[in-house]
Protein backbone atom coordinates (compact mmCIF):
# COMPACT_ATOMS: atom_id res chain seq x y z
CA UNK A 1 0.00 0.00 0.00
CA UNK A 2 1.33 3.44 -0.96
CA UNK A 3 1.05 6.00 1.85
CA UNK A 4 -0.89 9.12 0.92
CA UNK A 5 0.63 12.32 2.24
CA UNK A 6 -1.43 14.74 0.15
CA UNK A 7 -3.72 17.01 2.12
CA UNK A 8 -6.36 19.62 1.51
CA UNK A 9 -6.35 23.18 2.77
CA UNK A 10 -8.90 22.29 5.42
CA UNK A 11 -8.09 22.32 9.10
CA UNK A 12 -5.26 24.82 9.42
CA UNK A 13 -4.15 24.26 12.99
CA UNK A 14 -2.60 27.71 13.50
CA UNK A 15 -3.07 31.12 12.01
CA UNK A 16 -1.92 33.74 14.46
CA UNK A 17 -0.79 37.35 14.20
CA UNK A 18 0.75 39.49 16.91
CA UNK A 19 -1.14 42.56 18.04
CA UNK A 20 0.73 45.89 18.31
CA UNK A 21 1.99 44.93 21.79
CA UNK A 22 3.59 41.72 20.47
CA UNK A 23 1.08 39.22 21.87
CA UNK A 24 -0.03 36.53 19.41
CA UNK A 25 -3.74 36.33 18.67
CA UNK A 26 -5.26 33.18 17.16
CA UNK A 27 -7.49 34.61 14.45
CA UNK A 28 -8.12 31.60 12.22
CA UNK A 29 -11.83 31.62 13.05
CA UNK A 30 -12.15 35.16 11.63
CA UNK A 31 -10.07 34.53 8.48
CA UNK A 32 -12.11 33.28 5.54
CA UNK A 33 -9.24 32.97 3.06
CA UNK A 34 -5.65 33.98 2.65
CA UNK A 35 -2.80 33.97 0.19
CA UNK A 36 0.90 33.98 0.95
CA UNK A 37 4.03 33.87 -1.15
CA UNK A 38 7.74 33.33 -0.47
CA UNK A 39 9.37 34.50 -3.71
CA UNK A 40 13.04 34.94 -4.48
CA UNK A 41 14.48 37.69 -6.61
CA UNK A 42 16.46 36.70 -9.67
CA UNK A 43 19.19 38.46 -11.61
CA UNK A 44 19.63 37.86 -15.31
CA UNK A 45 23.32 37.06 -15.91
CA UNK A 46 23.02 35.79 -19.48
CA UNK A 47 26.03 36.53 -21.62
CA UNK A 48 25.77 37.18 -25.32
CA UNK A 49 27.45 33.81 -25.87
CA UNK A 50 24.42 31.89 -24.55
CA UNK A 51 21.29 30.55 -26.23
CA UNK A 52 19.36 30.18 -22.99
CA UNK A 53 18.88 32.25 -19.83
CA UNK A 54 21.37 32.25 -16.94
CA UNK A 55 20.18 33.55 -13.59
CA UNK A 56 21.28 33.98 -9.99
CA UNK A 57 18.94 33.71 -7.03
CA UNK A 58 18.81 36.90 -4.98
CA UNK A 59 17.01 37.98 -1.82
CA UNK A 60 14.13 36.04 -0.29
CA UNK A 61 10.82 37.70 0.55
CA UNK A 62 7.43 36.93 2.05
CA UNK A 63 4.03 38.47 1.64
CA UNK A 64 0.55 37.62 2.86
CA UNK A 65 -2.97 38.86 2.38
CA UNK A 66 -5.51 37.85 5.01
CA UNK A 67 -9.24 38.28 4.36
CA UNK A 68 -11.95 37.82 6.92
CA UNK A 69 -15.20 38.62 8.64
CA UNK A 70 -15.39 41.54 11.07
CA UNK A 71 -15.12 40.35 14.68
CA UNK A 72 -14.38 42.92 17.38
CA UNK A 73 -14.10 40.43 20.24
CA UNK A 74 -11.12 40.64 22.56
CA UNK A 75 -7.89 39.30 20.97
CA UNK A 76 -9.62 38.53 17.67
CA UNK A 77 -9.20 39.98 14.18
CA UNK A 78 -10.30 43.59 14.68
CA UNK A 79 -8.47 43.81 18.01
CA UNK A 80 -5.34 42.53 16.22
CA UNK A 81 -5.42 44.84 13.21
CA UNK A 82 -7.12 48.01 14.45
CA UNK A 83 -3.74 49.57 15.28
CA UNK A 84 -2.24 48.97 11.80
CA UNK A 85 -2.94 52.58 10.66
CA UNK A 86 -1.37 54.10 13.79
CA UNK A 87 1.60 51.82 14.59
CA UNK A 88 4.72 50.79 12.72
CA UNK A 89 5.59 47.51 14.39
CA UNK A 90 6.48 44.18 12.83
CA UNK A 91 4.09 41.40 13.80
CA UNK A 92 4.95 37.72 14.02
CA UNK A 93 2.61 35.85 11.72
CA UNK A 94 2.45 32.05 12.01
CA UNK A 95 0.80 29.57 9.69
CA UNK A 96 0.77 25.88 10.53
CA UNK A 97 -0.77 22.77 9.07
CA UNK A 98 0.04 19.12 9.57
CA UNK A 99 3.08 19.85 11.74
CA UNK A 100 4.59 22.25 9.18
CA UNK A 101 4.98 25.88 10.33
CA UNK A 102 5.86 29.04 8.43
CA UNK A 103 6.47 32.10 10.57
CA UNK A 104 7.70 35.55 9.68
CA UNK A 105 8.02 39.06 11.03
CA UNK A 106 5.69 41.05 8.82
CA UNK A 107 4.69 44.67 8.48
CA UNK A 108 0.97 45.00 7.83
CA UNK A 109 0.49 47.85 5.40
CA UNK A 110 -3.29 48.24 5.50
CA UNK A 111 -6.42 47.16 7.32
CA UNK A 112 -9.35 47.88 5.06
CA UNK A 113 -13.00 47.03 5.43
CA UNK A 114 -15.78 46.56 2.93
CA UNK A 115 -19.47 46.69 3.65
CA UNK A 116 -20.86 44.69 0.75
CA UNK A 117 -24.26 45.18 -0.87
CA UNK A 118 -25.58 42.08 0.89
CA UNK A 119 -24.71 43.64 4.27
CA UNK A 120 -21.61 41.61 5.04
CA UNK A 121 -18.69 43.41 6.72
CA UNK A 122 -15.36 42.07 5.50
CA UNK A 123 -11.72 43.08 6.03
CA UNK A 124 -8.40 42.66 4.26
CA UNK A 125 -4.92 42.94 5.81
CA UNK A 126 -1.84 42.68 3.53
CA UNK A 127 1.59 42.14 5.05
CA UNK A 128 5.20 42.10 3.82
CA UNK A 129 8.47 40.81 5.26
CA UNK A 130 9.92 43.22 7.82
CA UNK A 131 13.23 42.05 9.24
CA UNK A 132 15.42 40.46 6.57
CA UNK A 133 15.05 36.94 7.98
CA UNK A 134 14.52 34.33 5.28
CA UNK A 135 11.07 32.75 5.70
CA UNK A 136 11.60 29.05 6.29
CA UNK A 137 9.18 26.18 6.83
CA UNK A 138 9.94 24.28 10.02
Amino acid sequence: MIPISKESGLGWTTLSVDNAAGSPNAIKNDVTNFQFATPRGVQDTTGVDKSAMERLLLLADMSITLNGVFDDGSNLAHDTFKSVPSTSVPRTTSLAVSGQTLAGELLYTDYSMTRAQDGSLLWTAPGVLADGTVPTWA
